[in-house]
């Protein structure tokens, strides 16, 4: 597992199957690996297709993970507004379907239109996009600026498992700073949820 394209930077996830995570520390700097995955809506999706002029949100989610069920409607909104921003975003998926069938590429399509998803919603069938960014769990958030430079590893919000949306909206603030200075801010809180769910053969 330590011989595919992960840049130095970024950490090599820990291939556990049943339990929640958190993602590490930024690692600020650090350039965003490439992609051509397929996506729901019929097209591939290359890393320059989804980044906006004035950054990206990559977003490792899958359908059955409760923390991403109790996050989609704050992830369509907080996307949707980023977008006016100038601040693209796209959602990837990698877990192992044939553990987790309701993770498939048909029901990513059907999730993809009930909630109306403003950004690509694209399979990482192999994993190795996920192993690539050092993905560990679902949701995992990562910001990058204009120039694909990482400067955001944390949560969206502090509501967990909660579909409440009253909290402050972490994710959303951090990619406006983001924006505006090209550097996220210092103080960041991991994102937690459920790990990555790896094949039994990564």
């Amino acid at each position: 597992m330590h011989d595919i394209i992960l840049p130095a930077s970024f950490p090599t996830p820990r291939l556990q199957t049943n339990m929640s995570e958190s993602s590490p520390i930024c690692a600020f700097g650090s350039r965003a690996p490439e992609f051509d995955l397929p996506g729901t809506d019929g097209k591939r999706y290359r890393l320059g297709d989804a980044r906006g002029k004035n950054g990206l949100v990559v977003m490792f989610i899958c359908n059955h993970c409760p923390y991403v069920k109790a996050a989609r409607t704050r992830l369509v909104r907080d996307c949707a507004e980023l977008l006016e921003h100038g601040i693209g975003a796209i959602a990837i998926s990698s877990n192992d379907v044939a553990d987790y069938p309701e993770d498939s590429f048909d029901n990513m399509r059907r999730v993809a239109e009930q909630f109306a998803f403003p950004f690509p919603y694209v399979w990482d069938e192999s994993q190795a996009v996920a192993k690539a960014y050092g993905a560990v769990c679902t949701p995992d958030f990562f910001g990058f600026n204009a120039d694909l430079e990482l400067q955001y590893r944390g949560r969206l919000d502090s509501s967990g498992k909660s579909e409440s949306a009253g909290a402050r909206r972490e994710l959303f603030d951090a990619m406006l700073q983001i924006a505006q200075t090209g550097r996220g801010p210092t103080a960041q809180i991991p994102s937690i949820g459920c790990s990555i769910k790896w094949k039994r053969d990564a």
